[in-house]
């Protein structure tokens, strides 16, 4: 609480609807949106332009930001029907590739927004009935920009809010980045990547897993593993379970039962349910993020976690699952080897 205290030589911004440019002085003079009609009693400074329409293809430039700051929240939420159907990209200071590159829901820990789940934690938050809000600092020292792309057969309504400020970046700084994946099925006795090909000086602070379930019986035995500097064939670390991993144990069961949780740092924010708690066909949704526990790295990282059950015997069984992931971290240099992106087939969630 003492930092919040602390005088600063900060700006503040905000961009939305009614203010593209997050100009000072300059919010609620729209006379032309998509509440124009329902305004047209009162004109202009009465909710004139709350949102956005973004046409089915369409890539719609959120924030262009040419300046040195600081975006300290995102507010968003949308009309479309479909998950995983609108993207979201952040570039920092000139780069042609983005450094956050992932479907709006799992930006957020969210997969399968359609079906409203709360989740409440330290960066990220979803509010009813699906407002996605994130907290993550994203330093630039020349320029951002924010584009959505809808990927969806219908048009979609976005309204937004980007909270920034204006001001010296220290240089100390690294530069956020998210990168999205999926494995769907999962080879038989491979390991999932969750993060690989990272060179630079930074630090680790979240993942999201989406995890659906192949078979039956408990899926959550892999352990989670952390290549750091030069780690080949071993790792610095190595977790003793996926559920472990994300602060639960003991299967996340409560008298037979997955139980849901969400707590600051960790949580398991939903279950997509079927008949019988070890049946498969089940998804689960899980972050982790460590704000207080960053894993730091020189020169480089890769993040692994295996797909581990149960067989006949007492034996682990390798398993085939779906996986997505998002991996969230800082590093001192803009990432430019983000891996080939999804196309929407293989984006969906059926």
């Amino acid at each position: 609480m003492l930092e919040l205290s602390k005088m600063r030589n900060y700006e503040s911004r905000s961009i939305s609807a009614e203010n593209f440019n997050g100009e000072k002085g300059k919010g609620g003079m729209a006379e032309q949106g998509t509440g124009a009609d329902a305004a047209r009693d009162l004109g202009k400074g009465w909710k004139v332009s709350p949102s956005v329409r973004i046409a089915s293809g369409q890539t719609f430039e959120l924030a262009n930001i040419c300046c040195s700051g600081i975006i300290k929240h995102i507010w968003i939420t949308d009309s479309c029907q479909r998950n995983r159907m609108l993207v979201i990209r952040m570039y920092w200071d000139g780069s042609e590739t983005p450094s956050v590159e992932a479907p709006l829901g799992d930006f957020f820990a969210c997969a399968e927004y359609m079906n409203y789940s709360q989740l409440t934690s330290i960066p990220v938050c979803v509010n009813p009935r699906r407002a996605f809000n994130c907290y993550w600092d994203m330093p630039f020292r020349k320029n951002c920009r924010i584009t959505i792309e809808n990927l969806d057969d219908e048009d979609v309504t976005v309204y937004y809010q980007i909270d920034y400020l204006v001001g010296e970046v220290p240089d100390d700084c690294g530069y956020f980045h998210a990168q999205f994946r999926r494995i769907n099925p999962l080879k038989y006795k491979e390991v999932y990547t969750i993060l690989d090909n990272v060179s630079g000086k930074g630090h680790y602070v979240g993942t999201y897993l989406f995890w659906g379930v192949n078979n039956n019986g408990w899926w959550g035995e892999g352990e989670i593993k952390f290549y750091l500097d030069g780690d080949r064939e071993y790792p610095t670390i190595c977790g003793t379970g996926t559920e472990d991993y994300f602060c639960g144990s003991w299967n996340f069961d409560v008298d037979g039962k997955y139980t849901e949780f969400c707590t600051p740092y960790a949580g398991m924010s939903k279950v997509t349910k079927t008949d019988g708690t070890y049946f498969a066909n089940r998804r689960f949704s899980m972050y982790r993020w460590h704000i207080t526990d960053p894993i730091y790295f020189k020169n480089e990282i890769k993040v692994t976690i295996q797909a581990l059950g149960w067989r006949s015997g007492h034996r682990y069984l390798p398993l085939q699952d779906d996986i997505s992931s998002v991996a969230f971290w800082y590093q001192d240099t803009v990432c430019k080897s983000f891996p080939k992106f999804p196309t929407r087939d293989e984006l969906e969630i059926i």
